[in-house]
């Protein structure tokens, strides 16, 4: 399990790179743009611009995340990840559409030019040899910090290839053709793929910020780690959510009656330990202790879930 500052340190690195990375891409292009008057170049560069938005979030989010508890956030700063996340989406759904309506508004006023420009291809393959590139490097920092930030930001560079991608096609077709409306037409299903991925990223993200888990797994690790204790019995009442890239669990589970305050302690120290061996990234366990049978006699509570839940 990643440390905080070890965490920290590597989605720094992540956005230094990303920064600098996608700035030298956005200048690139819109120069080139600007140069051989490609709506479709400038496009992408503003694509490219934004992503410099979403690196200096990432830098921003890994300064707040190194933070410790405080009084006001007595279970860390992990959240704020999964924030930035949130807005990433949104960042990403948003360029996605403005592609889709620059695409489609070209189409209606019959504005999709035409003639391929040397210097629109070039940009296209600088573009997408760049974000190759990127996208390779953030995957692999993102698995190193294990932070869903900055795989949500891979995801968005792979999107980026596929952009420029379209965008390189849709100048090849629209002259190999002399269609020129391919290239619009070829910009907006890129659009579309863009939007999908940014849908994809905001549903993750969602069941994350509202204590969802639809990983079945982990229950099931859990459950086997309790039932792995001697003395312990009917675990139930699980509730696993995640926080950022670590989990929070509360577990009750049922020991004899009999059993003193300190044996019943050292039983839970155990689970723990259980848990911990079965699910390595763990923020935080709590463990209630019932005496057996104590559970038949409770109404039936509105949360949670029981090993036959699985």
């Amino acid at each position: 399990m990643p440390s905080n500052d070890f965490k920290s340190h590597y989605i720094r690195v992540a956005g230094v790179i990303a920064l600098a990375g996608n700035a030298l891409l956005a200048a690139i292009k819109i120069l080139f743009a600007s140069l051989s008057h490609s709506l479709a170049i400038m496009g992408d560069g503003i694509d490219s611009s934004t992503d410099v938005l979403i690196a200096i979030v990432t830098l921003v989010i890994s300064g707040i995340i190194a933070r410790p508890s405080d009084k006001g956030h007595p279970w860390g700063h992990g959240r704020a990840e999964s924030t930035a996340t949130l807005v990433l989406s949104f960042i990403i759904f948003y360029a996605g559409a403005q592609l889709i309506l620059q695409s489609l508004t070209n189409i209606v006023r019959g504005e999709a030019g035409g003639q391929i420009s040397g210097l629109a291809v070039v940009a296209a393959l600088i573009s997408i040899a760049g974000k190759v590139l990127l996208a390779a490097l953030e995957q692999h920092y993102g698995k190193i910090a294990d932070s869903e930030m900055v795989k949500a930001n891979a995801q968005n560079m792979k999107s980026d290839i596929i952009l420029s991608a379209g965008v390189l096609v849709g100048l090849a077709a629209a002259e190999f053709f002399h269609k020129p409306i391919l290239d619009p037409i070829v910009a907006s299903l890129v659009g579309c793929w863009v939007i999908k991925n940014a849908i994809e990223i905001f549903k993750q993200v969602t069941l994350e910020l509202m204590d969802g888990n639809t990983d079945n797994s982990l229950y099931k690790k859990l459950f086997a780690a309790a039932y792995s204790v001697p003395g312990v019995t009917n675990p139930h009442r699980a509730r696993i959510r995640k926080m950022a890239s670590l989990f929070d669990i509360d577990l009750d589970i049922e020991v004899d009656p009999q059993m003193t305050v300190y044996d019943a302690h050292e039983l839970t120290e155990q689970v723990e330990e259980a848990v911990r061996r079965e699910i390595p990234d763990v923020y935080d366990i709590v463990v209630h202790v019932e005496p057996a049978g104590s559970d038949n006699h409770q109404r039936q509570e509105e949360y949670g879930l029981r090993p036959e839940n699985m």
